[in-house]
Parts: structure tokens; C-alpha cells; sequence
């Protein structure tokens, strides 16, 4: 954790139901939304939120774990919500929820879930330490907690492909 910058809690960068109205234009061939719409959205709003956290512009270093849990169908608002749940050094996550919302019953379902790695960029385009981040509730805990899992994954991953080209 890095101790030179001050932490500060999730919900200081956090997006809460961020609102996309579905249209026409925005659906498939199966007359659901596009996957890659509510992707590029969500890549979007994780770099609010890192840039927001870290106070740096930020790039997006890895994707995982997108989950389509449901579709989306016309006239469906799309909910997204997205906050910071751990930070290392230069690098932080962010973990998007989509849901779709019948704007007429108030129904929602959950549609989406992802996670952002995305890393902090100094003038020269150079990783730079970001401020921790101080989950205060219980489910902020636990994704902070989640977080770490993934990350040993990403790390363990990377060994063994590097490791197999060796």
C-alpha cells in the first residue's frame, strides 16, 4: 500500500446509476442490446473512475471477467454503476455492474459484470503511484479482498505464459 499519498474511500470516485436509454440503433440482429456497446461504455466510466481516484489520465491494462448475465432488449435504461474496489502502485480496479431497468414497472436485472485494470500515466507517459483506497463497507471490504484474488491470478497467469515461451 503506498503510504505517501492519501487514501481516500470508494465512494470519492464511484459511479452510481449512470443512465443509457436503449434504442433502436443500439440492438443486434436478436433485437438485444450489442455486448460491445455496454462494453465500451463500461471502459469509459472505469476511466472516470480511475481518473478521478488517481488525479492522473489513465489507460486501461487489462479486461476481466465480463460476465453478460442477461440481456438487454429496446427501450430497457441500462444502470451502470462502477467503483474502485483496490489500488497497488500504479494500478487500480474497477469493477462495473450493468443493470437493465423497465422504466415503466421500475423491474431491474442484473445484465453485466466486469472488472478494469487500468494504470496511472505521469507526464511522460510513465506509471505513477496512486492513493490508496479505503473501503468502508462491508461489500466494499469484500471486493477489496476479491480484488487481491484476481490480481494473483493475472500475476500467476503471466508467469506461466512467459514461463511457456522460455
Amino acid at each position: 500500500m503506498n503510504e505517501s499519498k492519501t487514501a481516500k474511500p470508494v465512494a470519492a470516485s464511484a459511479i452510481d446509476n449512470h443512465v443509457y436509454k436503449v434504442f433502436p440503433n443500439d440492438l443486434n440482429s436478436h433485437e438485444t442490446v450489442f455486448g460491445g456497446l455496454i462494453m465500451a461504455k463500461c471502459d469509459r466510466l472505469a476511466l472516470v473512475v480511475a481518473e478521478r481516484h488517481s488525479g492522473q489520465v489513465c489507460v486501461t491494462a487489462a479486461v476481466d471477467s465480463i460476465h453478460f448475465r442477461a440481456p438487454a432488449k429496446g427501450g430497457d435504461t441500462l444502470l451502470f454503476n462502477l467503483s474502485l474496489n483496490r489500488a497497488w502502485g500504479s494500478s487500480m480496479e474497477i469493477g462495473a455492474k450493468v443493470l437493465a431497468e423497465n422504466s415503466y414497472t421500475g423491474e431491474t436485472r442484473h445484465i453485466l459484470s466486469a472488472f478494469f485494470t487500468f494504470v496511472a500515466l505521469d507526464d511522460e507517459r510513465r506509471p505513477v503511484e496512486v492513493s490508496p483506497v479505503v473501503p468502508e463497507t462491508e461489500q466494499q471490504q469484500q471486493r477489496y479482498q476479491d480484488a487481491e484474488v484476481r490480481r494473483e491470478g493475472r500475476l500467476a497467469t503471466r508467469e506461466r505464459l512467459a514461463a511457456a515461451k522460455s
